[in-house]
Parts: C-alpha cells; sequence; structure tokens
C-alpha cells in the first residue's frame, strides 16, 4: 500500500478540485443539479481514486484506480470546455483550468506507465 500524499499528482488533484469548487460556486444556480454538480463530481473523483487505489494491495488494482482517474480527469476537461463555451467561465480561466487538467492528465500517464513497469517487473 502507498500513501496518496506522497504523490505528487494526488496534490494536483487536489488543488484542482478545491479549484473546481471555487470556480462552479459563481454558476447559475439553475446548473447547481446540471453542471455544477458534475464539475464536482469529475474533479473529486479524480484525486479520489488516486488515493482509493493507494490503499489496494497489488499494483494491478492501483492501476485500474489511475485508469479511473484518468478518465475523470478527460471528463472535467471537456466539462471546462462547455462552461467556456456556454460562457460560465471566461477564456482566460478556461486555459488556466484547462492547463491543470491537462498537466495532470500528464502526471496520470507517467505514473501509469512508471505502475505498469513496475508490474510488468514483477
Amino acid at each position: 500500500m502507498k500513501n496518496f500524499r506522497d504523490l505528487q499528482v494526488w496534490h494536483k488533484a487536489h488543488m484542482l478540485a478545491l479549484e473546481s469548487y471555487n470556480i462552479t460556486n459563481g454558476f447559475p444556480k439553475h446548473e447547481l443539479f446540471g453542471m455544477t454538480s458534475q464539475i464536482r463530481r469529475a474533479a473529486v473523483s479524480i484525486a479520489t481514486n488516486i488515493a482509493e487505489g493507494c490503499g489496494k494491495r497489488g499494483n494491478g488494482e492501483f492501476q485500474r484506480y489511475l485508469c479511473i482517474a484518468a478518465g475523470s480527469a478527460s471528463e472535467l476537461e471537456y466539462h471546462f470546455l462547455l462552461c467556456r463555451d456556454l460562457s460560465f467561465i471566461a477564456d482566460l480561466e478556461y486555459q488556466k483550468l484547462n492547463n491543470r487538467v491537462i498537466e495532470v492528465k500528464r502526471m496520470l500517464g507517467s505514473l501509469l506507465r512508471k505502475v505498469e513497469a513496475e508490474r510488468l517487473a514483477g
């Protein structure tokens, strides 16, 4: 088992979740159960799946949870794009959030490759 707090990607994902909550506070109230909820759920899912995967015994399970986290990151990336196109967020804010999501996705990809190599090495 690994300590998720030791992973830089978890810290970045946690900060992204906090930012997602902050940005959605300004969304229209009629989006509370729509886009606001979807963004918050996807953002929290990234950090949650990293943490949950760290609590599993083998690298195979850890790898599976990292893949789920990566899927949630792609979902979040699209939600931010949609929010920009719906004018819920300004283009500058979108660029900042999008860059952070892409950074987390790249870090997850690197960690996935490392875990896969360790798993195959036995």
